[in-house]
């Protein structure tokens, strides 16, 4: 009986095996075949120890980084950097993400049948971060297994319902229509980039970023792959010149030009990004579509949160100012925390891409090309501020050279963070407890005056 006991604990305790079971239940739920349902499970196990191969790829290009950016500034510097920080912290919290994921998943779809919040979260790799953060925080506190999954289900399955309406007013001017949701961890950002637009538009006619005519030579920039390394070797290389020759080679590179071995390590910052997007692709792409079937019986009238790529086609010349412009919130930002003193959060090109263009197409929504520029510079004050708020919450984690980015995640963390600073566990689940009661509450009272 211990043998046995002692088997099933080695098995939910292993992230890979957990994952790959979840996706075998979804899979047989959906009454697939044997060969689609034996492809799927092995798709999602493979996945996922790649994801940890990433990790490792990671680990090695950011702690040179560290070292590097330490000597040449005396500070720490950090890159915001989703992948890299789950793919850190899923070595010890990989089984709880797992299952607070899974249930989370749950819980979004029991809030859209019930209440007025009727958005199916669809961005899988969101909800495996918000996950794994969520996880992190919560065993901080205290939390441990049942308690721990049971609570951060319900965090993750609120985060998955009021993002998407957070920025849904947006996406409606944008698209004309609210047939469909955007499901990502920087709605906040989104919103406010909105709002600055709407506040910087001025006078007259509003002037579209569509208008302006882009060199058809920056196009390669929408490629992420190839932004994040020619963008990190551009960090790397600089901080190897502050930190010098004399120390990268001695302490660092094993002797091997520094400058070769910047740009080394960025092209392995790269690499291991590619590598772990492409084991979240392997995991999700079963799961979710379980969730998307499930859904679609059980929650009339809902729509479907997609990933952020989705409003880009809206406003093609807004995505490039929203990037740059919220690359230069980042480096504005990052001055700032320099004169300071302390940490230094470092812009990192990921985040600064998919959510400062993502705020600048909706800046240009709703104040032309002046809210394009000005409310993707928001964002990218936002997302570069908030992770600071993260890095005393996360424990041990918070002394890695990377964290969560996207403003959602700041946003969720504080709110944990806040509760338990004030009252502990108690007030976390109390906090969490009002929370739903005023969701139920706003649908209730939504639906009684629109049969008013």
């Amino acid at each position: 009986m211990n043998t046995i006991f002692s088997i099933i604990i080695d098995v939910l305790s292993e992230p890979a095996v957990l994952v790959a079971i979840i996706a075998l239940v979804g899979l047989i739920a959906q009454q697939k075949n044997m060969s689609d349902t034996l492809k799927g499970t092995v798709k999602t196990f493979v996945g996922f120890l790649v994801i940890t191969a990433g990790a490792g790829v990671l680990s090695g290009s950011l702690a040179p980084f560290g070292a590097m950016f330490e000597a040449a500034f005396n500070v720490n510097g950090i890159v915001p950097n989703n992948e890299a920080i789950v793919a850190l912290a899923l070595a010890e919290y990989g089984s709880a993400t797992a299952l607070i994921m899974f249930f989370g998943m749950i819980v979004n779809i029991v809030i859209a049948r019930f209440t007025s919040f009727k958005y199916i979260f669809l961005t899988g790799h969101i909800t495996l971060y918000m996950s794994c953060m969520i996880a992190v925080i919560l065993a901080v506190a205290g939390f441990t297994s049942f308690m721990q999954i049971l609570l951060g289900a319900v965090t993750v399955g609120i985060f998955m319902s009021l993002s998407p309406a957070v920025v849904q007013p947006f996406v409606k001017r944008l698209t004309g229509n609210n047939n469909v949701a955007l499901g990502h961890s920087g709605a906040v950002g989104f919103a406010l980039g909105g709002v600055v637009g709407h506040l910087v538009k001025g006078k007259g006619e509003i002037k579209s970023t569509e208008n302006i005519n882009f060199p058809k030579g920056l196009g390669f920039l929408r490629d992420s792959t190839v932004s994040i390394a020619l963008t990190m070797a551009i960090l790397y290389v600089v901080v190897a010149l502050f930190a010098g020759a004399s120390f990268v080679e001695s302490e660092l590179s094993a002797g091997q030009n520094f400058i070769l071995f910047s740009i080394l390590q960025a092209g392995l910052f790269s690499a291991g990004v590619f590598v772990i997007l492409a084991g979240v692709r392997l995991v999700l792409a079963e799961i979710v579509p379980a969730f998307k079937g499930i859904s679609s019986k059980l929650v009339p009238n809902s729509k479907p949160a997609l990933d952020v790529p989705i409003v880009f086609t809206y406003s093609p010349n807004a995505v490039l100012v929203g990037f740059f412009s919220s690359f230069a919130g980042g480096i504005v930002s990052m001055i700032v925390m320099i004169f300071a003193g302390g940490v230094i959060i470092l812009p990192g090109v990921v985040p600064h891409f998919f959510t400062g263009a993502a705020a600048g197409v909706f800046g240009n929504a709703t104040g032309g090309t002046r809210g394009a520029i000005w409310g993707a510079f928001a964002n990218g004050v936002v997302i570069s501020f908030m992770p600071i708020i993260l890095i005393p919450v996360l424990g041990n984690l918070g002394t890695a050279n990377a964290t969560f980015s996207d403003s959602d995640f700041g946003v969720v963390g504080l709110f944990l963070s806040g509760l338990n600073n004030l009252g502990g566990q108690i007030a976390i689940m109390i906090g969490l407890a009002l929370v739903l009661l005023v969701m139920v509450l706003f649908s209730f009272n939504r639906k009684k005056s629109i049969k008013n």
